[in-house]
């Protein structure tokens, strides 16, 4: 099994979403309102994971990349690239707020035509990313300025964390499981993830059981 950094374990997390989003509108049945609610329950949770994972990249990640010797334009080539990311994710947030509200087919294919522009863009980023930054975070991931970056997205709530990483296990291979759980104690995951992440296995994860 080969080494993947967390960045890419979530990356893989992201693609599998959209992927599922995909699936999920293009088999959904005119006035579904049930199906319409989940799909709105578990779009909320994507829509927030993206934007914190992207916002911490560019708070936290990466000043400490830049220290470790990725170049700043770079990093500003892929800020740009979220910023793509952001327009098409504002656009599917406003089509899937659509269907919320109607569960019509038509708004579901509008949805749909949304995802299929976000998972275009975001793919090509992810892509791009991960060929310049995922060696960059093998080779250097004993590096202090890496480690201190660890310990910066680690500082967030129970809860928070807990809806994370049920999020990022969720359909996650052996190998993505090991970059996401490798450096958390087991007895701390289990409790984090199966306590806290109760909301996350309760209210999104049915969404992709259909």
């Amino acid at each position: 099994m080969g080494e993947m950094s967390m960045n890419k374990a979530i990356h893989a997390a992201v693609r599998r979403d959209l992927d599922r989003f995909l699936d999920a509108l293009d088999r959904f049945r005119d006035a579904d309102r049930r199906r319409a609610e989940q799909l709105a329950v578990a779009w909320q949770n994507f829509d927030e994971q993206l934007v914190r994972h992207h916002e911490g990249e560019h708070e936290i990640a990466w000043p400490a990349l830049e220290k470790v010797g990725v170049s700043r334009d770079l990093l500003t080539q892929l800020d740009a690239e979220h910023d793509t990311m952001a327009t098409a994710l504002a656009a599917t947030r406003t089509a899937m707020g659509k269907l919320r509200k109607s569960a019509s087919a038509t708004d579901a294919a509008a949805a749909h035509a949304a995802m299929l522009e976000l998972r275009r863009v975001t793919v090509v980023h992810l892509d791009h990313e991960e060929a310049e930054i995922e060696p960059v975070y093998l080779a250097k991931k004993d590096a202090p300025e890496i480690k201190a970056m660890g310990r910066e997205f680690a500082k967030v709530g129970p809860v928070q964390g807990g809806t994370f990483f049920a999020w990022a296990l969720d359909g996650a291979g052996p190998e993505e499981s090991e970059a996401i759980t490798h450096t958390v104690p087991k007895p701390v995951l289990t409790l984090i993830a199966g306590l806290f992440g109760r909301t996350y296995r309760k209210s999104v994860a049915p969404t992709w059981q259909q």
